[in-house]
């Protein structure tokens, strides 16, 4: 029989990161205060379930406002914001209350823990205000911390990190399906903020959508990706490692399609996928070898042309085998192979550029580059089983 997963610590839906489904959407997000004073403008953003997002700039960037709204904390003065599928701009105060008590977990950097009630206490103050306190649970939660034999301290008699991850199991104990956390490292030391982020790695691993804001760049490294504010707008995207080969090989594609359309690729006409920022991913491809801008023109170094080849082959020859073996729908084709063509190793590609008879050409009838597989062997267009 095969074992069952690990109960998750801190949700009762188990590990995985969950499906990639937006849980956080926000569509044309302001908010002016009093005066016109500007903290977010026209601002769009979408999070999926289980992704932990880092929000990054300077000091009045917008950044707390920013979390504020997520977090049902604010209102927008224009705007839609929907989580987990519903439009949060529509409540009114009591409803915006009820829904971020039973949807959303708080971590503040100031830790607003009660003075003169205990580390327990102020866990099960967030089980009261939910529905019903447990001290059992809260008790767990707290052991989850690592802080059970500190239930019955004030917070003056608990240390900086100690008071943080009090916080952390408060904001855990009604099982949100999002945590924010605003600034969660800005007052602890190097081992405290250590303590902390391993917390926030586990509850990513455990599938809880994380959304993050902070100046320590250490912190924003931990998270899938991070966005950057200024003056209350988006002004960059910053992708995870994987995520941003991904955008490198989108662009790749695109500039090996366009040459063999005889296009020229002008800067200020290439779309980078997923980035707000085109001209970051084309410097950061110049930094990595595979570009080179000359009078506003991209051009492919060996390497990158050498990487493009190899993306554009993943690609073709996946559709190959999709359409023609699988014979899968042109429809379900393209999102497969989208979601395939990043990942095959050399070796599998090989392995199905064989399997198909080494062929020239894809279902549509545009070139597949050759591979080290098919030297000596007998190209053709479909799969030749002998």
């Amino acid at each position: 029989m095969d074992a069952k997963p690990e109960p998750c610590l801190y949700c009762e839906t188990g590990p995985g990161k969950g499906d990639q489904k937006a849980i956080i959407q926000l569509s044309r997000v302001g908010r002016r205060y009093p005066g016109g004073v500007a903290a977010l403008a026209g601002l769009d953003l979408t999070i999926p379930r289980g992704e932990w997002l880092a929000i990054m700039g300077p000091s009045g960037s917008g950044k707390t406002t920013l979390l504020n709204l997520i977090g049902c904390l604010d209102r927008p003065t224009e705007g839609t914001i929907l989580i987990n599928d519903v439009d949060t701009t529509r409540f009114g105060e009591r409803e915006l209350t009820r829904f971020r008590r039973e949807t959303i977990g708080l971590v503040f950097q100031q830790f607003h823990l009660v003075p003169y009630l205990t580390a327990l206490e102020n866990v099960m103050i967030a089980q009261y205000f939910h529905s019903m306190s447990d001290e059992g649970e809260a008790l767990s939660a707290l052991e989850r911390v690592g802080l059970r034999d500190r239930a019955r301290h004030l917070p003056s008699q608990l240390s900086g990190g100690e008071q943080q991850r009090v916080c952390v199991a408060r904001a855990l104990i009604n099982h949100p399906k999002i945590v924010l956390a605003d600034e969660p490292t800005g007052n602890l030391d190097e081992e405290n903020e250590r303590i902390v982020m391993g917390l926030f790695r586990e509850l990513h691993r455990a599938g809880h959508t994380i959304v993050t804001v902070t100046h320590d760049m250490e912190v924003g490294k931990l998270a899938d990706r991070r966005i950057e504010l200024h003056h209350g707008v988006l002004t960059d995207l910053t992708l995870s490692q994987h995520d941003q080969l991904e955008a490198f090989d989108e662009v790749l594609e695109q500039l090996w399609k366009m040459r063999e359309r005889h296009q020229e690729a002008i800067v200020t006409s290439m779309r980078v996928p997923d980035v707000v920022d085109n001209l970051a991913t084309f410097r950061a491809m110049g930094e990595h070898g595979m570009l080179a801008v000359a009078e506003g023109r991209l051009l492919m170094t060996e390497k990158g042309e050498k990487r493009a080849r190899d993306v554009v082959r993943r690609h073709r020859l996946a559709e190959k085998l999709f359409t023609e073996t699988l014979e899968l729908a042109e429809r379900q084709v393209k999102g497969d192979v989208c979601q395939i063509e990043h990942i095959l190793s050399s070796d599998v590609t090989d392995s199905i550029c064989a399997f198909l008879g080494h062929p020239k050409v894809c279902p549509h009838g545009n070139a597949i580059p050759s591979g080290d597989c098919c030297n000596g062997a007998p190209a053709t267009s479909s799969r030749n089983p002998a």
